[in-house]
């Protein structure tokens, strides 16, 4: 361990960028492992422009690390362990810290902190990389993580657990900052509500001072914001639908639409994941599993949406996507079959077109691993 945390402070003088030529760049993906897998946490650099995908590297990064945020100041991964027990102890999940080098892609464990009311499914980072913040979809709640001098989780300052009458869990699905940094936002997908908190950095504890619903029943699971920061875009995964928040001055959020993800005759089950604003900030995508399709809807001045249409094809349970660093090229997940599939992205309509290729992460034995998380250093 000392070893590592040498090598890791090493790194951290090193400048972090984008490893990338003119085509290539580096994707990062987090899993769901199986019985048997011990590396759940993969390294790739992809050819966008001729659909090539190389490994790079693989490494373990405990079980189910199925979402991760990266420093990009120290070189480190966090992933969080989506599971219910940690060193043997139920209602126990982890925080996995990876030390990076992003030349070589290689990657390796330098710490572990348990993460109480388990079943993790999301962490962020704060702008000031001091704290990260983990969502606990089985233990309906937030979770704040203070880290150390060198970048390591430290310990669990915060736990702010969600209840309401006959609601055995509030699912909490995503916690991130607003773009300036100064407001902690959770959404509660059995509460129909996205929370919001002031984190006093002294202390590193959690004061809600609000929260924004969606329309009743709607469950909302990820969120993103406009390029100016003053919209929050809310995928909701029960009610397939999308929602618009106006942000107040104080963090406040107002409900100004609501619209469908699906076509008007679609009448099987759906239900959503993932959202994305694309680089210009001139249209958003949405993920529906069901459908399994890619939503894009054009993005008014006033933040409103309108439908541009869907892309389906090679899209199979789409968990999560992702956009490249110029803007031009979006892969997504696809969690039933472990591919990844690589779209271009029409520049004049804004529709994700044909994949070039469809990826499949390595197999161990007979196990499907599953893709959870796609992430780029930009």
């Amino acid at each position: 361990m000392k070893k590592s945390i040498l090598n890791l402070l090493i790194a951290a003088l090193i400048p972090v960028f984008s490893y990338s030529n003119e085509q290539t760049v580096r994707m990062y993906v987090g899993t769901y492992t199986g019985r048997g897998v011990d590396n759940g946490f993969y390294v790739i650099d992809v050819d966008l422009a001729n659909g090539i995908f190389t490994p790079v590297a693989e490494a373990d990064a405990g079980p189910s690390p199925s979402y991760f945020c990266i420093s990009q100041k120290r070189s480190i991964v966090y992933a969080i362990n989506e599971v219910n027990t940690f060193d043997g102890i139920s209602s126990l999940a982890s925080v996995t810290a990876l030390s990076l080098d992003v030349k070589s892609g290689a990657t390796e464990k330098v710490k572990e902190l348990a993460v109480p009311n388990g079943g993790p499914c999301y962490i962020s980072i704060m702008p000031e990389e001091d704290f990260l913040l983990v969502a606990n979809y089985g233990g309906g709640s937030i979770a704040v993580v203070r880290l150390d001098g060198n970048g390591l989780p430290s310990e669990v300052t915060d736990t702010v657990v969600f209840r309401e009458e006959g609601i055995r869990s509030a699912r909490g699905h995503m916690t991130a900052t607003s773009p300036d940094g100064k407001k902690v936002y959770l959404s509660c997908l059995s509460l129909d509500k996205v929370m919001i908190f002031d984190l006093d950095k002294t202390t590193g504890k959690l004061t809600q001072t609000g929260y924004g619903s969606v329309p009743e029943g709607a469950g909302p699971r990820h969120f993103t914001f406009s390029k100016d920061g003053s919209k929050m875009f809310v995928i909701n995964e029960l009610g397939s639908t999308m929602t618009v928040f106006d942000i107040a001055s104080d963090g406040g959020l107002r409900e100004i639409q609501t619209i469908s993800t699906l076509p008007e005759d679609w009448t099987e089950r759906n239900s959503c994941a993932d959202v994305h604003l694309s680089k210009d900030g001139n249209y958003l995508y949405g993920s529906n599993r069901g459908h399994n399709s890619i939503v894009t809807y054009k993005v008014a001045a006033d933040g409103r949406l309108s439908l541009v249409g869907f892309t389906s094809s090679s899209i199979n349970w789409p968990r999560n996507f992702t956009l490249d660093p110029s803007g031009k090229y979006l892969l997504v997940g696809n969690e039933r079959t472990g591919e990844i599939a690589l779209f271009t992205i029409d520049g004049k309509t804004g529709l994700p077109i044909e994949p070039s290729i469809n990826y499949a992460l390595p197999v161990s034995g007979e196990a499907v691993i599953r893709p959870a998380c796609l992430k780029f250093i930009e």
